[in-house]
């Protein structure tokens, strides 16, 4: 009996079988949410739900002159709008668990509206920093308490209060109201005033999240993380089943491909949800193991709840069998991946001037 060959197509393609969509969108009407079900988006009680938050925040100046510098805000009028900030958070959150919503997912930096400072301005940066809060602030205590009430896990953004300097961070908070994960950004924009003033964070950590369908492996990343390999690749290390992203930047045609490529060659799961609004403009997305779009984005300005349905024992099955992922990585000829040299092309300064020093960022 001879032994048939196994080509590298018929691999591919048995390494593939029970990788099937993973779910999908529906919005805030129910019945809006019927009329546009399509078959391999129904209701599928093993289904972790994963709503994003896409909201317009309450802190810009909508009259600016023009989109970015609707974001240009001082301390002073960002504390005048943040609880309404608050309050219309609250409300998306109560929707997302209306819909049966597992995890609530919010936009990057929310208590602030990721307002930035004009670096030009006398006491600008200082002002801004001191908006930074920390976990017993009423921020803080707001969502941890409508997390238990609502019973769903809230991933609840914020600039951080840390020290020498604030950080871009996200919380999950479970629906105990334990917070179980704090992630900050590792990948900060340092060719801009505010995010090159943060400390960025040192690792990419993954919870054991308890939700109505069973524990769930999460991680983060938030926004300019995800152009980056290294942060879906570590958080696929370190066992995560689903990623959450906070974002806050335009969303185009590369940057989709890019998130659809973290999800297929990791094998997990990604949900991020951007601001509705410009500069940022919507285009929030969900994929599942295999790549497959979970909803489908909107821009305009739409404000809206999307349902991510990530199917999970058919990723843990698809993980099982796939070629992707952790499969058949070769470590030990990786090594220039963790080298401090960088090729004169690709030297930078930051937004203030001064030499990218990538052993102190």
């Amino acid at each position: 009996m001879t032994q048939r060959e196994i080509t590298r197509r018929g691999f591919l393609s048995s390494a593939a079988i029970g990788a099937t969509a993973l779910v999908a969108g529906e919005g805030l009407s129910a019945d809006e949410a019927k009329a546009q079900a399509k078959p391999d988006r129904c209701e599928n009680s093993e289904s972790l739900k994963v709503a994003l938050l896409q909201m317009t925040s309450s802190i810009m100046n909508p009259e600016a002159s023009s989109p970015w510098e609707m974001i240009v805000m001082d301390a002073e009028a960002v504390k005048r709008h943040q609880e309404q900030n608050v309050q219309r958070a609250d409300a998306f959150c109560r929707q997302a668990a209306g819909l049966g919503a597992d995890i609530a997912l919010f936009p990057e930096m929310w208590n602030i509206g990721y307002a930035v400072f004009d670096a030009k301005q006398k006491n600008a940066k200082e002002g801004w920093l001191r908006l930074a809060v920390d976990n017993e602030s009423a921020y803080m205590r707001h969502f941890i308490a409508l997390a238990r009430e609502l019973n769903i896990a809230i991933a609840v953004t914020f600039l951080q209060k840390w020290n020498p300097a604030p950080r871009d961070t996200v919380s999950i908070i479970a629906r105990s109201g334990e917070i179980v994960l704090t992630y900050a950004k590792v990948h900060t924009c340092d060719f801009t005033p505010t995010e090159a003033s943060l400390t960025p964070g040192d690792d990419f950590p993954v919870c054991t999240l308890h939700t109505r369908v069973g524990p769930v492996q999460v991680g983060c990343m938030i926004c300019y993380d995800r152009e980056f390999p290294e942060s879906a690749r570590i958080l696929m290390l370190n066992n995560a089943e689903v990623i959450l992203v906070p974002n806050a930047c335009g969303i185009d045609q590369r940057r989709t491909e890019q998130l659809k490529t973290r999800a297929f060659e990791n094998v997990v799961a990604i949900a991020m949800t951007n601001y509705a609004s410009l500069p940022f403009d919507g285009n929030s997305q969900a994929y599942d193991a295999t790549g497959r779009s979970l909803v489908d984005p909107i821009s305009g300005g739409a404000e809206k709840v999307q349902i991510a349905r990530i199917n999970l024992p058919k990723l843990r099955e698809h993980q099982k069998k796939t070629i992707w992922g952790n499969a058949f990585r070769r470590p030990r000829k990786y090594k220039a991946i963790i080298s401090n040299k960088v090729a004169p092309v690709f030297e930078r300064k930051n937004f203030f001037g001064q030499p990218f020093d990538r052993e102190k960022r």
